[in-house]
């Protein structure tokens, strides 16, 4: 069977080959129309690149794509960097992608990592049951997720014990006096948003005290969705005494909520947020927070990624790290 070119996919996708060469290099001058269509092409084609391009080949090997969920979030900007330190200590370089949450992006991400025979992909993914890594599968192309869970796949994870990290928070909040817990939980569909839901069920249990239904409202872990969450909670007679934010963006929701119905923390509600949110919310004895190691995350992500790009065989592994509470 021939091989594929680059002018078979301009000719499926009826562009030139330029085009399709700024698509897979990711270049900003091509309309988003005209780039699905070179991604389509090269999907139905199966386009892999040329043997005979050497530079694009050797390029690739030595490229780790990192496919990440909300680049405006802190967590994943100091992750980036763990990733790129370690990365670059290999002799690798990383190509950054930002999905937004956005499945379609993601999977654009995806085929054009698998376009361009990446080394390896980070990977946090938008759904732990809708995300896609099969086209990488495929292409015998690693991938190690940070942050989530992927169900669809087992692969390599890093992490934090965030039900265990959850628990925590619960019981210092309960130490703390408060009884009525409000929890602006994150998506069902991302797996740390489940597993903190979980550890603020765990934390209530373990303190005596009963699951209220009413004080859960879901956010979509960015700063208006928890404005809103938390603005619902405020609204409930009696309201709650105390605030958990699962996300830190939404914790910036949250404040201005707070703000909003003339409330103080913590001289008039508890606050506490997973994540280190110091540098926007306040002093650290204002509020209970959970901090986590998002350097050392990206960092073990890549030294755990390119055992595998060297082809160590090993069961899928995951590391988990330990959170802390400020």
């Amino acid at each position: 069977m021939a091989q594929i070119t680059i002018k078979d996919v301009a000719g499926r996708a009826g562009v030139s080959p330029a085009t399709v060469s700024r698509v897979l290099n990711h270049g900003p001058t091509v309309a988003e129309e005209l780039r699905e269509r070179v991604l389509a092409a090269v999907r139905e084609l199966g386009y892999r690149p040329s043997s005979q391009a050497r530079f694009l080949r050797t390029r690739a090997t030595t490229v780790l794509g990192l496919i990440i969920s909300d680049i405006t979030n802190p967590f994943f900007t100091s992750m980036v960097r763990g990733a790129e330190d370690a990365a670059s200590k290999a002799g690798y370089s990383v190509m950054l992608a930002n999905t937004d949450e956005d499945l379609e992006k993601e999977q654009r991400s995806i085929e054009v990592a698998a376009a361009e025979n990446m080394a390896g992909v980070i990977l946090s993914p938008a759904s732990a049951t809708r995300t896609s890594i099969a086209l990488l599968a495929e292409r015998g192309i690693p991938v190690v997720t940070v942050d989530r869970r992927l169900q669809t796949a087992k692969v390599d994870r890093v992490g934090v014990n965030n039900v265990k990290a959850a628990q925590d928070a619960v019981l210092r909040l309960v130490d703390q006096g408060c009884r009525r817990i409000g929890f602006i939980a994150g998506p069902t569909e991302v797996t740390t948003a489940v597993d903190r839901l979980a550890g603020y069920r765990h934390g209530l249990r373990a303190a005596g005290l009963a699951y209220r239904r009413e004080l859960v409202v879901r956010g979509d872990y960015r700063i208006e969705g928890g404005r809103a969450a938390a603005a619902g909670l405020l609204r409930l007679k009696p309201g709650p005494d105390a605030l958990f934010v699962s996300n830190n963006l939404m914790a910036l929701g949250a404040a201005t909520a707070l703000r909003e119905y003339g409330l103080r923390y913590p001289e008039d509600i508890t606050l506490a947020v997973f994540d280190d949110m110091r540098w926007a919310l306040g002093l650290s004895d204002a509020m209970t927070l959970i901090s986590q190691p998002t350097y050392e995350i990206g960092r073990l992500a890549v030294e755990l990624l390119l055992r595998r790009v060297s082809g160590e065989g090993f069961p899928p592994r995951h590391v988990v790290l330990p959170a802390v509470l400020v």
